[in-house]
């Protein structure tokens, strides 16, 4: 984001306007984080703010501050399609084209508000007038917090609002144990403390309450765990009848995937989830070192991300998306090798 770009946003930002912060379709951490770390900071400077996200999220997102103000979509369509016929300004969060909120990527692109993104996902599309984009950076949270930087206001975050950029960088960082974490993101996390996120309350809110069926279902994942270890390579699945026996709900499987990359000599894991209702296998994709797992959820499953976490989909059964899976590994023999 250029000089010129800042100064335009610091005009529009000087007087009240009516703005909507908008994350991804299933909005994780850090979707979340962002977009109420946003909505605090504007609420805060005047404006008219409303944060819609495209469908429901996890039980264990549903504390942090203001979480009770955003819009679901889905079960309000009219109130949501009118707020976003009504913006001035949309703020994007978290992602970097407009497919990724699902069904409200019509009203969004027929949008006459001036657009912002900010995101660290590979490869944006251009539907923005103001691109903040950096694909090094960990987290969309801490590139919120340099926003706020660059706009000469971080002495606006308060506790709220640290709160909610602590969650998104935690949650994206795996609590700051990936490659993806750097010295300025410890530098920034220091701030936030500082500023008044707690930050063991907040990783106790998060990771500590799972429910029996949540483990449960986390026992028949493991269960299923299957290693190819010629090709350091470890695969779990989850059928909608093992999900509907264990009562899930959303965010149930969230990180089972990083139990396969846990394993000695790993290099590449993935969980495939059967999603009945939608008619999909919804895919997650975690890797080590320089195994670009981007570039392979885009080669073959519809999806992208990250080099090392990424995610995609598939259109056939559960066997048969394992088993083109399992098919395509040996292509990747040398760079699973290395």
């Amino acid at each position: 984001m250029t000089k010129s770009d800042i100064s335009d946003i610091k005009q529009l930002l000087s007087k009240p306007k009516q703005i909507v912060v908008v994350p991804h379709k299933n909005p994780d951490g850090d979707a979340i984080g962002s977009s109420l770390a946003m909505y605090h900071y504007l609420i805060a400077k005047g404006h008219d703010v409303s944060v819609i996200a495209p469908n429901d999220y996890p039980e264990f997102l549903k504390w942090i501050p203001g979480e009770s103000d955003i819009i679901i979509f889905e079960s309000n369509v009219k109130a949501a399609k009118d707020l976003i016929d009504k913006a001035e300004l949309i703020f994007t969060l978290d992602f970097n084209a407009l497919h990724r909120t699902g069904d409200m990527e019509i009203p969004l692109v027929e949008a006459k508000a001036t657009k912002i993104l900010i995101d660290h996902h590979q490869q944006p599309d251009n539907y923005a007038k103001y691109i903040y984009s950096d694909v090094t950076i960990c987290s969309t949270c801490q590139m919120v917090y340099h926003f706020l930087e660059m706009l000469d206001d971080k002495p606006s975050i308060d506790s709220k609002i640290a709160t909610c950029l602590y969650v998104g960088i935690m949650t994206d960082t795996g609590s700051f144990r990936f490659a993806s974490t750097t010295a300025t993101t410890h530098r920034v996390i220091a701030d936030l403390i500082d500023k008044g996120a707690a930050n063991a309350d907040i990783h106790s809110s998060v990771y500590d309450n799972n429910s029996h069926d949540r483990l449960q279902l986390l026992g028949v994942a493991l269960n299923n765990l299957r290693v190819v270890p010629e090709l350091h390579t470890a695969y779990i699945s989850l059928s909608q009848r093992e999900l509907n026996k264990h009562n899930f709900t959303k965010g149930d499987t969230e990180g089972i995937v990083n139990y396969g990359l846990s394993i000695k000599g790993v290099k590449f894991a993935a969980i495939f989830i059967e999603h009945k209702q939608e008619g999909i296998i919804k895919i997650s994709l975690r890797s080590k070192d320089n195994f670009d797992v981007n570039e392979f959820a885009r080669e073959h499953f519809d999806g992208g991300g990250h080099i090392n976490a990424s995610g995609g989909r598939s259109n056939h059964s559960l066997s048969e998306t394992i088993t083109k899976f399992v098919s395509i590994l040996p292509q990747y023999s040398k760079a699973l090798k290395e």
